[in-house]
């Protein structure tokens, strides 16, 4: 993995061969944290289609997304994100959907298990357009 300048504050990102942009300024690519909580979205979102698949309940479509909370001081970090998980599917339970959001949170994410254990993350299923109650994650404890 490298980043390569290429004009302002601008970078190339990525191993060779699959790069992509990341905008330390957020105006023509994702900036840094931007691209921080696409990686949690997507991380999280392939531990839970794939976890309903084993349990024979296929994703039909899935969306995601988050809404970050950072200090007012630096460094600015992320100190509470909310997720909220679209998922539609036949034959899938809320509750099998919910676990399988805890288990990329406590178990299989990468990315969530690299964050601080002091940032709160709380999440929201909405199952086949009918919204459940927001629950607190678990961080990864290793």
């Amino acid at each position: 993995m490298s980043a390569r300048l290429r004009d302002g504050h601008v970078f190339e990102v990525g191993p060779e061969g699959r790069t992509h942009l990341i905008d330390g300024d957020s105006k023509i690519a994702p900036g840094p944290v931007e691209a921080l909580l696409g990686a949690i979205l997507t991380c999280s979102g392939v531990d839970v289609i794939d976890i309903l698949a084993k349990g024979r309940t296929p994703v039909r479509r899935f969306e995601a997304s988050v809404v970050a909370h950072r200090r007012a001081e630096h460094p600015r970090r992320v100190t509470r994100i909310e997720l909220e998980y679209h998922v539609d599917g036949d034959g899938i339970h809320a509750e099998q959907a919910e676990r399988a959001i805890n288990l990329a949170w406590e178990k299989y994410c990468s990315v969530a298990a690299s964050l601080g254990s002091d940032i709160v993350a709380v999440s929201r299923l909405v199952l086949n357009g009918q919204a459940g109650l927001p629950r607190k994650q678990r961080m990864w404890t290793g």
